[in-house]
């Protein structure tokens, strides 16, 4: 598969939090760091996303904010 979006960070999945509509994906992309992404429970099921799955987080946005205390 080819995409435009240059940030892909692959990694496994480390837990699946199930809500009522949506569900909460956590993957370990490496050195500790974890990527969380909201996605629809049709989504999980229709990826086939289970805990210990490869998978690759693709984000695009337009901005990113930061903040400082």
């Amino acid at each position: 598969m080819k995409l435009s979006a240059r940030n892909q960070l692959k990694g496994k999945v480390v837990s699946i939090e199930e809500g009522a509509v949506n569900g909460i994906v956590k993957i370990d992309i490496g050195n500790g760091n974890i990527v969380s992404s909201t996605i629809s429970l049709a989504s999980i099921k229709e990826l086939g996303l289970t805990v210990g799955s490869d998978a690759t987080a693709v984000i695009k946005a337009t901005s990113v904010m930061l903040m400082v205390d």
